[in-house]
């Protein structure tokens, strides 16, 4: 018998075949892995989807089928299709309270971040007391809205509060503050800020804390000083601490409200009406529920495409080291 008459029947097409129950059974136990596996998530997600359906998801289809109708909360809901949006969009009212919002947001966002930079600055370096400082500036952090904003409103009240008191012995006429409509916004700006910043400390500081101190050594030795150290080493390796904070800060301030209803009720004069504002008035005051789903949903709309465009554009500008 020849060498190639011996090998041949092992190369024959009918070898494989004892193979395929093999690899069979072992594409079965990797379905059977995986389904198991994707039913350990599910388990474990169940706690947390079940509420995140019913009390986010439900509520947010219900709002989008009332905005197509118009509803006084007493009597049948009555289909008006996308009237509600168009109304909106043309409502003097609506318009003042985005511009209102947006007013804020353009005040808020950068008083709270230089601010919270600065006191994380301060904080990361080796001062006596400083875990007791970071306690204290974190403290209006977990203090109740309502609270914060009366305590404002006495401060910022133009005929006893303490900041005017203060001003005047420096010789200084105090303005009107929240009852002043050219200074109320900057005074619910001014409260929502100094509440905020323990929050952006911690965020940033946590972020400086994650710097290597190898690179300030580096820079040092090459002769940067403090303001090039911190425009070159610092802001670069911060900026994911600053992507998160400024996204959290922009979907907080879009929907700014406790404040508002604490301090100025939206006035005066409508100066601090802004969105949620809006949709409160419409639905408790005016029986409008259906215009409120609507611009509830123009707002979620304008936040999440402010929200994908920053997650879009973090490519350009975020460092992660």
């Amino acid at each position: 018998m020849s060498l190639v008459s011996a090998v041949a029947p092992s190369a024959s097409p009918e070898s494989p075949e004892p193979r395929r129950p093999a690899i069979a059974n072992r594409t079965a136990g990797r379905r059977k892995k995986r389904l198991r596996y994707t039913l350990t998530v599910l388990a474990f997600l169940l706690p947390s989807a079940i509420p995140l359906a019913m009390f986010t998801l439900y509520p947010m289809v219900g709002a989008l089928w009332t905005s197509l109708h118009e509803w006084n909360l007493l009597a049948p809901m009555e289909w008006v299709g996308f009237d509600n949006y168009v109304h909106l969009f043309q409502d003097s009212d609506t318009q003042r309270a985005f511009l209102n919002t947006l007013t804020y947001l353009v005040g808020y966002l950068p008083i709270v971040y230089v601010g919270g930079l600065a006191l994380a600055l301060a904080l990361n370096q080796r001062v006596s007391g400083r875990n007791l400082l970071r306690g204290v500036y974190f403290l209006p952090v977990v203090t109740s809205w309502i609270v914060v904003a009366l305590v404002w409103r006495w401060l910022l009240n133009p005929s006893v509060g303490i900041v005017n008191a203060a001003l005047g012995v420096f010789g200084i006429d105090g303005p009107g503050w929240w009852t002043d409509p050219m200074w109320a916004m900057p005074s619910i700006i001014l409260a929502s800020a100094w509440k905020d910043l323990g929050f952006v400390m911690i965020i940033l500081l946590a972020g400086l804390q994650a710097i290597p101190q190898e690179l300030y050594e580096a820079a040092t030795v090459d002769g940067a000083g403090p303001w090039r150290r911190l425009f070159n080493v610092t802001l670069p390796l911060l900026s994911p601490s600053t992507f998160f904070v400024v996204v959290i800060s922009l979907i907080n301030g879009f929907q700014v409200f406790d404040q508002v209803y604490a301090m100025t009720g939206g006035g005066p004069a409508g100066s601090t009406t802004v969105v949620v504002q809006q949709i409160y008035d419409l639905t408790v005051r005016y029986g409008s529920a259906g215009e409120a789903s609507a611009l509830s949903w123009m707002l979620f709309i304008l936040v999440l495409g402010v929200t994908v465009i920053q997650i879009i554009g973090q490519k350009r500008w975020v460092t992660y080291a």
